[in-house]
C-alpha cells in the first residue's frame, strides 16, 4: 500500500541505531527524505545515511543534537531546513532507560531520564507545531513510548515507566491542542523488542524474554516501524491522540 509519504521530510531523533534506525528505513522506503537525529552515534549515523540514500534514492541528512537540550534542538531544526527543507513529520524515538530500582537510583539518573524522554519529546514537538503552524501546514507527530507504561516493570525501570507514562499524557493532550491546524499526534506503545542493547540477553537466554509475550516471540524492529510509518501518513489521516498498542499483547490496550 503506497502511504503517500513520497518527497516528504521527517526527523527521527535518536535514529542512528535500533528502532530509529528501523523508523529510517519504513520511512526512507516510502520515499520520505529523512534527518536522521543523533547524539553520540555519529558512525552509525552516518553510515545509515549513506545507506537509504543508495538504496532508496531519497535525501537524507544527519543532524546532532541533545534533544534535552533546547538551544541543540532550535538548532537541529535549523539544520535540517537548510539541508532538506521544512519538515513534515517527527518522530520522538531519542531515549534513556535508567536502570537502579527507585530506593538505589540517584537523582542525578532520574533526571537525565526525565531530561531525555520527557523534555526532549516536548522540545522537539514544541518545536515542529511552532513551525508547522507559522506555515500554516498539516503534518504528522509520533512520539514513543512503551507498554511499560501501562504494565510497570519488574527490573528496576522506575524512572523510565515514568517518563514513557508522561508520553501518553502528553501526546493526548497535545493532540487536542493541533488537531484544529491538522497536526496529528499519536503514540506508539512497542513491547519487547530486538535490538543491539538487549542482544547479547537475548541470545544467551531467548525463551526467557519469547515466553513473556503472548505471541511466544519478541518483536523485530521493522515490525514496529512499519506501524510508525502507518501513522507518519495519511492513511492514518482521522487517527489524532492514539496510543496505538504494538506489543504483541503484552498490554492489551
Amino acid at each position: 500500500m503506497d502511504l503517500h509519504l513520497k518527497n516528504k521530510i521527517a526527523l527521527v531523533t535518536g535514529g542512528a541505531s535500533g528502532l530509529g534506525k528501523a523508523i529510517v528505513i519504513a520511512l526512507a522506503e516510502e520515499g520520505t527524505n529523512v534527518a536522521i537525529n543523533y547524539r553520540s552515534k555519529k558512525a552509525e549515523a552516518d553510515s545509515l545515511a549513506e545507506q537509504v540514500r543508495s538504496q532508496y534514492g531519497v535525501q537524507a541528512t544527519v543532524v546532532y543534537a541533545d534533544v534535552s537540550n533546547e538551544t541543540d534542538v532550535f538548532d537541529m531544526f535549523e539544520n535540517i531546513e537548510k539541508s532538506l527543507g521544512p519538515l513534515d513529520i517527527a518522530v520522538n524515538n531519542a531515549a534513556y532507560c535508567a536502570n537502579p530500582e527507585c530506593a538505589e537510583l540517584s537523582l542525578e539518573e532520574f533526571r537525565k531520564c526525565v531530561d531525555i524522554n520527557l523534555q526532549g519529546t516536548f522540545l522537539v514537538c514544541r518545536e515542529t507545531v511552532r513551525r508547522l503552524r507559522s506555515r500554516k501546514a498539516s503534518g504528522n507527530i509520533v512520539n514513543v513510548s512503551s507498554q511499560a507504561a501501562l504494565r510497570g516493570s519488574q527490573s528496576g525501570k522506575t524512572a523510565y515507566d515514568m517518563t514513557k507514562a508522561g508520553i501518553l499524557g502528553f501526546t493526548r493532550s497535545l493532540a487536542l491542542e493541533t488537531a484544529k491546524d491538522n497536526i496529528l499526534v499519536n503514540a506508539v506503545l512497542p513491547g519487547l523488542m530486538y535490538t543491539e542493547i538487549i542482544a547479547k540477553f537475548i541470545d544467551a537466554d531467548p525463551e526467557r524474554f519469547n515466553k513473556r509475550s503472548p505471541l511466544g516471540r519478541i518483536a523485530q524492529t521493522e515490525e514496529i516501524a512499519q506501524i510508525i510509518a502507518l501513522l507518519c501518513s495519511d492513511r492514518a489521516s482521522y487517527m489524532t491522540g492514539t496510543c496505538v498498542d504494538i506489543s504483541g499483547g503484552m498490554a492489551l490496550h
